[in-house]
C-alpha cells in the first residue's frame, strides 16, 4: 500500500484523489483526510516535510469552489417545484482515462472521481436548499458538466394512478394521430392532426397539465376497450404521466372534481393517488379477468333455451386467430384464451344481452360472431345463425392494483 501511495504522490495527486484510491481503508474517514494521513505518514518515513500541492494532476482542482457550483445548480432549478434530486456529472475523457490507467497499473479499486464529485456537490446543495438527495425516484436530475461549468436539469414525470369510467361510445382511450398526415394536420382531420377530436387521455390530462404546468402527457391503461365500447362498473386502472412538470404538489381530491367536471359526463375518474414508473410496468403486465355485457342481434331468431345451452357450451378454451379488425397492427397468430362464464341477462325478440366473464386477451365480439371462422368455437357457429354485435360494455376489471 505504501509503495502504491508513493507512486500517486510522485505523479502529483492531491490529498482527495490520493485518498479516493484507498477508499476501503479506514471506516468513517473522508477521502481528503485519508489522503492527508497517507501523505504525512510517508513523509515521516522518508524524514521529509509533507508537500501539499497547489494543483492536482488528476482532478484539476474540480473540487474547489463547490459553493459556486451550488450557485449554478440553484440557478438551473429556479422556478421548478421539487423535493428530491439526483446529481450526475460529465468529465473530460482524458481525466477518466488517466484514472482508469492508474487504477489498473497499481491494482487499486478506489472510488471514482465522478462518484466523489456527485456526493460532495450533492451534500452541499442539500445543505443549502433543504432538498433531499435521492437515488430511487428523484423529482429532478442535475447533470453537471465539469468541462464547461454547465448544468442541465431533467425534470422527472409526475405519475397519477386512478380508474376511469367511459360513459359514452365513440371515444378512443388515447390520442389517435390522423392516418393521412401522421399527426401533422391536414384536410382529412380538419388540421387537428387527430382521427378523433377527443380521447380518454386528453379528457383526464387537461386539468393536470394546467395545474402542474407539464410539457407533455402520456397515458398507460390496463388494456383498452374498443372505441365503440363503454367502460363502466369499477372502471379501468390507469397511470397518467405528466412530463416535465414545473409544479409537483397537487390536491388529488380537488383534481378528481376538476377532471370530472371538465369531462362533462363522458369520462369519470376516481381513486386518484400518486404512482410510479414501476406501477406502469405492473399495470401493463396485468392479466386481470374482465366482465362484459355484449348486446347481440340474432338472425334468424332462436329460442331462449337454445341460446342458454349454447352459452354454456362456450365456457372453456377458445382458439382465436388474430381478428381481421386488428390484423393490421397485430401479428397473425392463434391465441388460446378462456371464457370463464356466460349468462343470458335479457332476451327480447331477436336481441339478447349476454354477460361474459373472460380471461384477459379474449376478443368478445369475435366470440359472438366468429369472425368468419377465425374464432372457434363461437356463439354463431354453435347456434348456426348470424350473431351481430350491436354494442359492448366492459363492466368489471378484476384488478388488485389498489
Amino acid at each position: 500500500m505504501i509503495e502504491k501511495a508513493r507512486v500517486l504522490i510522485d505523479i502529483g495527486f492531491c490529498d482527495r484523489c490520493l485518498g479516493r484510491f484507498f477508499s476501503g481503508m479506514g471506516h468513517g474517514i473522508s477521502n481528503p483526510d485519508r489522503g492527508k494521513a497517507l501523505r504525512t505518514y510517508i513523509s515521516m518515513l522518508d524524514g521529509e516535510t509533507p508537500e501539499y500541492l497547489e494543483s492536482c494532476e488528476l482532478c484539476g482542482d474540480v473540487f474547489r469552489n463547490i459553493e459556486r457550483k451550488v450557485d449554478l445548480l440553484e440557478n438551473a432549478s429556479k422556478g421548478i417545484d421539487f423535493s428530491t434530486f439526483l446529481i450526475g456529472s460529465r468529465f473530460d475523457k482524458d481525466v477518466l482515462e488517466r484514472e482508469r490507467e492508474v487504477s489498473e497499473r497499481l491494482g487499486l479499486e478506489g472510488e471514482s472521481i465522478k462518484v466523489e464529485f456527485n456526493r460532495i456537490l450533492g451534500k452541499a446543495f442539500e445543505k443549502r436548499s433543504g432538498k433531499l438527495f435521492s437515488r430511487e425516484q428523484p423529482d429532478i436530475e442535475f447533470l453537471y458538466d465539469t468541462r464547461y461549468e454547465d448544468v442541465k436539469v431533467q425534470i422527472n414525470p409526475v405519475y397519477i394512478y386512478g380508474r376511469y369510467r367511459k360513459l359514452t361510445r365513440g371515444i378512443p382511450q388515447t390520442r389517435w394521430p390522423c392516418r393521412h398526415c401522421g399527426g401533422k394536420g391536414c384536410e382529412h382531420c380538419n388540421h387537428t392532426g387527430k382521427m378523433y377530436s377527443e380521447s380518454v387521455e386528453e379528457l383526464i390530462a387537461h386539468e393536470f397539465m394546467l395545474e402542474l404546468l407539464g410539457k407533455e402527457h402520456a397515458f398507460h391503461g390496463m388494456g383498452r376497450e374498443d372505441i365503440d365500447a363503454r367502460m363502466l362498473g369499477n372502471g379501468r386502472p390507469f397511470v397518467l404521466e405528466i412530463k416535465e412538470p414545473r409544479k409537483r404538489e397537487v390536491d388529488l381530491e380537488e383534481m378528481e372534481k376538476r377532471v370530472n367536471e371538465f369531462a362533462q359526463g363522458k369520462v369519470e375518474v376516481h381513486g386518484l393517488r400518486l404512482s410510479s414508473k414501476e406501477e406502469i410496468r405492473r399495470i401493463k403486465a396485468s392479466r386481470a379477468e374482465k366482465t362484459y355485457v355484449v348486446y347481440v342481434r340474432l338472425e334468424p331468431d332462436v329460442e331462449e333455451e337454445k341460446l342458454k345451452n349454447a352459452l354454456g357450451m362456450l365456457e372453456g378454451e377458445i382458439a382465436q386467430r388474430t381478428p381481421k379488425r386488428v390484423s393490421h397492427r397485430r401479428a397473425d397468430m392463434v391465441r388460446k384464451r378462456r371464457a370463464i362464464s356466460l349468462k343470458l341477462l335479457e332476451k327480447d325478440d331477436r336481441k339478447a344481452a349476454i354477460e361474459v366473464r373472460a380471461e384477459a386477451g379474449l376478443y368478445i365480439k369475435e366470440l359472438m360472431h366468429g369472425d368468419e371462422g377465425r374464432t372457434k368455437p363461437s356463439l354463431s357457429e354453435i347456434l348456426g345463425v348470424e350473431c351481430a354485435v350491436e354494442a359492448l360494455d366492459v363492466m368489471e376489471i378484476d384488478s388488485k392494483e389498489e
